[in-house]
């Protein structure tokens, strides 16, 4: 019997954030750990993802403690932020969300680790994903 594999999309804030790593990096005169990001996307992340949507943690085990970041997250729509999860892959953290009803993955954004946070307005438009 087949596995069922989950489709993986990247919407436009993860393609926006991954372009400006790509330009952080380069600038840096590190575009070689661009590629390597790119391919770990490629050959791991997507693939871990297509096949075990629910690898990563959920983003809620480890709530945020800022009045603001609990402010944006009251404001996602309702049992969103129940399905977003983190996936750790070298130093990023990728933040995305499981549609089960679709068997979707939609990756939301990428950061390094040592960013301060994910940007939930940018992420979250009125329509979702």
């Amino acid at each position: 019997m087949a596995e069922q594999l989950w489709r993986v999309e990247l919407t436009g804030s993860f393609l926006e954030r991954l372009a400006s790593i790509e330009a952080f990096l380069e600038e840096a005169d590190a575009a070689a750990a661009c590629d390597d990001l790119l391919a770990g996307l490629r050959g791991t992340v997507i693939p871990n993802l297509a096949r075990f949507p629910l690898i990563g943690t959920r983003y809620l085990d480890q709530p945020p403690r800022s009045a603001e970041a609990l402010a944006r997250l009251a404001q996602l729509p309702p049992g969103a932020a129940d399905a977003l999860r983190i996936y750790l892959h070298g130093d990023y953290l990728i933040l995305y969300m499981v549609d089960g009803s679709k068997a979707i993955v939609h990756l939301l954004s990428i950061r390094h680790h040592r960013e301060l946070s994910f940007d939930f307005a940018r992420l979250w438009p009125a329509g979702g994903p």
